[in-house]
This record gives C-alpha cells, sequence and structure tokens, in this order.
C-alpha cells in the first residue's frame, strides 16, 4: 500500500465512520483514531510521510472555518468570561503543571522543553470537543463553550508552544519577550483576519455566483492561515476572526441556492477533514512503538503521570470556576452561558480530548537545537504527547456517551421549541408587514390578498404548529395535508420530466451542456 492508497482509505473511512459511528452511538473521529491504530499495527501499512510542519497548516484552517459557521461572534462575546477561563487560563495551568511533573520525572528534560510539551498537550481538541459533544444532545449552552474553549484554547497554546521551542533551541529566554511576542501575535493574526474578511466579502459580491463563492470560501482559510503565519501571527485566531468577520456580514438572506450548497458543501469538507486528521492520528503508533523500543515500562509511566495530571488538573480547575461564574452570574445577570449543575460540570471535565493540534505541535518539534545537538528529550515528549492524545480521546471518548446517559445531562428542549415558535413568529409578522407594504403601493384583488395573508400565517405555522390556536391548527393541518399531496403529485411530474431530459442526454447528437442546462433549471425547481 503507498501513501495515496493510505490516503483513499482514511477518505473511505471517514465517510463510513458517520453512519456505522451513530448506529453505535460512537463518536465518528474516536472511530476513525481506532481505524488509524489498527492500519499502524497490519505490516503492509507504510508510514506516514507528511512532514509535520504541513500537518497544522492543511488540516486546521477548513476545520476551524467550519466549526465557526456553526456558531456566532454574539455567541462567543456572551461567554466571554467562561471561554477565557477555559480557552486562556486553563492553558496556562495546566502547562505549568504537566512543565513541573515532566521535569521532575523525567530525567535530563529541560525546563524549555518540558515547558513545550504542556504547551503542545494543554489545549483540548476544537474538532473533537464539537464532534464529540454535538452528537450526543447537550445542553447548547455547555456545547457552546466547548467550541468557544476549542476554539480559542490553541491561540494560547500554540503560541505558548513557539516560544518554549525557541528558547529550548537557543537556549535563551526573556519572559518580557515572551510576553511581547504572545501579544503581538494576536495583533496581527486580528489584523489579518479582519483585512482578509472584509476583502472576501467585496470578492463575493463580485462573483455573484455560487460555485465561484464556496470556491473562494475554501481558500480564505487557508490564505488567512498562511499570511498571519508570515508576518508572526497566530494562524488560528486569524482563521477565527475572518470567519467570524464573514458569518456576520458575508450573509445575504436572499442567496438560499448559495445558502444551501454552501451548507452542504462545508459538511462534506467537515467530515472527510475531520476523518483524515483523526486517523493520521492513529497512525502515528508507528512513531510512538518506535520510540518507546526497550523502554516500554518507565515510558508509559512518565505517559501515564502526564495524563493523570491533565485530567485532574481540568477538573479542580473547573470546579471552582464554574461556581464562581455561576455566583458572578447570579448577581450581576449576565447574559451567558454557563453549566447549571455539578453534572454538566464533570460532563464538559470528560469532554477535555486532546487530537490533531497536539500531534501536529508534537511532530513539529525540531530534531536539533542551534547549537547541532539533539533537542533535548524530544523522544519522550512525542510519546508522552501520544500517550496524552489516546488516553483522552479514545478513553474519554467512548466513554463519554455512556457518562451523559448516566448523568442525564440533556439539551432543553423545551427551550429550544420556545425560541421556535418565537422565530416563527416574528418571521410571519415580517411576512404579513411586508404585505401591508405591496397592498400600499398596489392593487391586489380581495381574494389574492385574503391568499396571500393565509400564506404569511403559514410561514410561522410551518415552522412551529404550536403558534396557532386548535381551530387554527386543525385548518392548518388540513392544508397541509393537501399540500402534501400536491407537492408529491408535482414531485413525480418533475421527475418523470428529469428522466425524460436524462435519457436525452445519450441519444445522437445531444449536446450534454444543454441537456444540464435544463436538469439544472428542473433541480432547481424541485427545490423551491
Amino acid at each position: 500500500m503507498d501513501q495515496l492508497a493510505l490516503l483513499f482509505v482514511l477518505l473511505l473511512g471517514a465517510v463510513i465512520s458517520v453512519p456505522v459511528g451513530d448506529r453505535l452511538g460512537l463518536p465518528a473521529p474516536v472511530l476513525m483514531t481506532l481505524l488509524g491504530i489498527v492500519l499502524a499495527i497490519l505490516d503492509f501499512v507504510p508510514n506516514v510521510n507528511i512532514p509535520p510542519d504541513l500537518i497544522l497548516p492543511a488540516l486546521l484552517p477548513p476545520l476551524l472555518y467550519a466549526a465557526v459557521r456553526r456558531t456566532s461572534w454574539r455567541q462567543f462575546a456572551a461567554n466571554k468570561r467562561p471561554i477565557f477561563l477555559l480557552a486562556v487560563a486553563l492553558v496556562f495551568v495546566t502547562m505549568a503543571s504537566v512543565a513541573v511533573v515532566a521535569g521532575a520525572i523525567v530525567p535530563g528534560l529541560p525546563i524549555a522543553a518540558a515547558v513545550a510539551l504542556g504547551a503542545l498537550v494543554a489545549p483540548p481538541d476544537p474538532v473533537a470537543a464539537t464532534a464529540v459533544a454535538g452528537q450526543l444532545g447537550l445542553p447548547r449552552r455547555l456545547v457552546s463553550i466547548l467550541e468557544g474553549e476549542g476554539l480559542f484554547n490553541d491561540v494560547t497554546a500554540i503560541v505558548l508552544y513557539h516560544v518554549a521551542i525557541a528558547a529550548a533551541v537557543s537556549g535563551t529566554f526573556s519572559p518580557w519577550k515572551a510576553g511581547l511576542d504572545l501579544v503581538l501575535s494576536a495583533v496581527v493574526a486580528v489584523a489579518v483576519g479582519l483585512a482578509l474578511g472584509w476583502g472576501a466579502n467585496k470578492v463575493m459580491d463580485l462573483l455573484d455566483d455560487a460555485t465561484l463563492q464556496i470556491g473562494l470560501t475554501l481558500l480564505v482559510p487557508y490564505a488567512s492561515y498562511v499570511l498571519a503565519e508570515e508576518f508572526h501571527g497566530s494562524g488560528v485566531l486569524a482563521v477565527l476572526t475572518t470567519a467570524l468577520f464573514l458569518a456576520e456580514y458575508a450573509i445575504d438572506a436572499d442567496d438560499v441556492l448559495t445558502r444551501l450548497a454552501g451548507h452542504t458543501f462545508w459538511d462534506i469538507v467537515d467530515t472527510l477533514v475531520t476523518g483524515v486528521a483523526f486517523g493520521l492520528i492513529g497512525l502515528e503508533l508507528h512513531n510512538a512503538i518506535r520510540t518507546a523500543s526497550g523502554r516500554w515500562g518507565e515510558m508509559l509511566g512518565w505517559a501515564a503521570a502526564v495524563v493523570g495530571v491533565v485530567v485532574l488538573v481540568r477538573l479542580l480547575w473547573l470546579l471552582p470556576a464554574t461556581w464562581l461564574t455561576r455566583r458572578l452570574h447570579a448577581k450581576r445577570d449576565y447574559d451567558e452561558e454557563i453549566p447549571t449543575s455539578w453534572r454538566e460540570t464533570v460532563v464538559m471535565w470528560w469532554s477535555g480530548m486532546r487530537g490533531v493540534a497536539s500531534v501536529a505541535l508534537a511532530l513539529a518539534i525540531p530534531l536539533k537545537t542551534d547549537d547541532g545537538s539533539a533537542f533535548p528529550g524530544r523522544d519522550e515528549i512525542v510519546f508522552i504527547a501520544f500517550g496524552v492524545i489516546m488516553a483522552t480521546l479514545v478513553l474519554q471518548g467512548l466513554t463519554l456517551p455512556w457518562l451523559v446517559r448516566r448523568l442525564g445531562v440533556r439539551a432543553d428542549t423545551d427551550r429550544e421549541k420556545e425560541f421556535e415558535k418565537a422565530l416563527a413568529v416574528r418571521a410571519a409578522k415580517a411576512a404579513k408587514q411586508r404585505l401591508k407594504e405591496i397592498e400600499a403601493v398596489e392593487e391586489l384583488p380581495e381574494e389574492l390578498s385574503e391568499q396571500m395573508l393565509r400564506r404569511a400565517f403559514d410561514i410561522g405555522v410551518r415552522i412551529s404548529p404550536d403558534m396557532a390556536e386548535d381551530e387554527r391548527r386543525e385548518a392548518h393541518r388540513q392544508r397541509a395535508r393537501r399540500l402534501k399531496r400536491v407537492r408529491r403529485i408535482q414531485g413525480e411530474m418533475l421527475s418523470a420530466a428529469r428522466h425524460e431530459v436524462l435519457a436525452a442526454r445519450s441519444e445522437p447528437g445531444a449536446d450534454p451542456e444543454v441537456v444540464d442546462r435544463v436538469l439544472r433549471h428542473l433541480d432547481v425547481r424541485s427545490l423551491r
């Protein structure tokens, strides 16, 4: 099996793992990691030959962009305090704790190398957290906090990692320079992200074509990441900024086709790239086995100790942090989403899985320092990092569904239905208001006006039937049944038309481009 065949196996696994995971009740990323481990054990499967410095730029931008599309700036702003406590403060605490323990138990490991290890295992993976939590029916407030933590903690951890690596390679360290680098990295990233977001928004207006606009959204995250890194900024923060800007300002309410096609496109990208990323994590078992050859006992002991620190520090930090957040929330009535019970706090604790970023950072550790000597403790750091990733991703990922069921943590469906009903009412009112404005300038027949008024009401009822009274709800059900029958018949008619057009494609003299154009017209008609 060569590298290209291995890539196709991972892509196929990414597609199959989704329905298999749904059937088994297990997260698809965890299944892909297990698939990677199985492939790594097989003798005929080659080692992955991807340069470590290309893993983050190749995988993170589309994954981050896809994750940000499911949220909004308003959500981040409302949850800035819990996100800060997790994405910044907890990363620092975890890094420091791991550095102290690793420096004490691993012989000859310098403090800078220990800090690098702490930085690369500190951040929970945003893809793992959102992919796992999103499938378990958790309360939206928990998913929001996990998404915010996962998206922003990489920024802190990667900057700290680069500072520690630079200190280990050069042999010098300046706290003031490290702090300045952290601030400048964030400023440059935000500036690049906003500039590219604004520019991409303008270009999308000029393109005015769904295919080209969606293609541009695939290029923009990579451009934002690479450009920010070129200017010594945080590529992760730049992608987040660009994605949040586009999610806020690059939305045309009437561009239905682009929105539907874009949603489908990014679902596909997210599924495939996520599968490949977690498959690669499992495949790195090759390197771990080679590194631990002859030293399994002591290296497993070091890895177990660091796993214990990572897991325990998260719990010890979350308990007082969530208690403090709830106290401040009650006193000042903050509009933020926080865990409301110890059960939700436990679920947040057990959701701290490590993943793609930790693997990429571990593999990107230089082989040599500036003076030509080997990077101190590189093999040990890589093995310990792999142990942390496997323990948190596989163990926690496999047991999280059971834990959620055991604790009875579920989404607040009543609240979601109420919000859905409120949106349905607003949508119906907006439609009625627009009808009144049209009637003010156009003379509509009374029958047409009444028909349009009913349709305006139906807009809301179709979203949330609960907004109608009993009699009107029953009338709506009857109309819905009649409309469903009409749509079924119309759908069969359109299906016959599509079959006839497709049959013409293979006829002598038929122009396939004309056939495809007519077929697209029928497809859009069916969609509407």
